[in-house]
């Protein structure tokens, strides 16, 4: 693995009740301090793959049964996921995944159950998070469950940063929020990157957003990666106008152009 790439995940399988073949040699790399997204539609692979890397699909049924996870320039896919979030790789999950019962600042103290460096920094942690988010300065007495989605988003990403991470796993951010907030989530995701160095993983469907505010991008189709580049030539990729944002040389296409596909893939060809 090369100096600047801190994720490398080479050519992994998974499959779920030792039955189900859900990835099929899966590779990608995320440099010190970038920022990848791993694109797709629903039920491409995405959340699996970033379940892979955070350890968390044996919760599943799930394993990896091919190829390597390295991470740091240590192989860590034989880790336990609390193991992997003190090396400080953090997953935020789709669907944000507050505890609706908690207040807001009690979900994001639960990001520190890691830490062992003492009460001071702990709230100096604390006070960083709301310098990034500062709605949730205003609403940190608030049950979680009360507050809106695009708070409980910026409540899951707060909560990751409490663990002092160095890398975050990144799930669907954009999930059933208005276009507004979407922008103001990932705009905090580039702080937190040119910021405090964190580098990202993010899965995302709305490939326009996720390629406006991401380096590098992955696209990853029925389990298997089926094209990767800078994202600046993902964006100007006529396949990737055409089957993931509605484009083609003429415009902008209607849904029934959408669905019925003129050309094929060239991946699929």
């Amino acid at each position: 693995m090369a100096a600047a790439d801190l994720l490398d995940v080479n050519n992994i399988e998974v499959i779920y009740n030792r039955v189900i073949l859900v990835l099929r040699g899966v590779s990608l790399k995320v440099p010190e301090g970038g920022i990848v997204a791993l694109l797709g539609a629903n039920g491409a692979g995405k959340t699996t793959t970033l379940k892979a890397i955070s350890n968390l699909l044996r919760a599943e049924r799930g394993e990896v049964t091919k190829g390597t996870i390295t991470y740091a320039g240590e192989r860590v896919d034989r880790l336990t996921p609390h193991e992997l979030v003190k090396r400080g790789v953090v997953q935020v999950m789709e669907g944000r995944r507050c505890f609706g019962h908690l207040t807001v600042e009690e979900n994001l103290l639960t990001g520190a159950f890691t830490r062992r460096d003492g009460h001071t920094k702990l709230r100096d942690a604390l006070e960083r998070v709301y310098g990034y988010f500062p709605r949730l300065r205003e609403r940190r007495q608030s049950l979680a469950g009360y507050i809106s989605g695009g708070e409980q988003q910026m409540t899951a990403l707060g909560r990751a940063l409490m663990a002092s991470p160095r890398m975050i796993l990144l799930d669907e951010p954009s999930m059933g929020l208005a276009p507004q907030i979407v922008a103001e989530i990932f705009e905090i995701v580039r702080r937190l990157n040119r910021e405090a160095r964190v580098s990202f993983l993010l899965a995302e469907q709305n490939t326009n957003v996720a390629l406006n505010y991401a380096d590098y991008g992955y696209v990853l189709e029925n389990g298997r990666i089926v094209m990767d580049g800078a994202a600046k030539n993902l964006r100007a990729n006529e396949d990737i106008k055409e089957f993931y944002l509605g484009l083609s040389a003429g415009g902008r296409r209607s849904y029934r152009d959408v669905k019925h596909y003129r050309r094929r893939k060239r991946w699929l060809a």
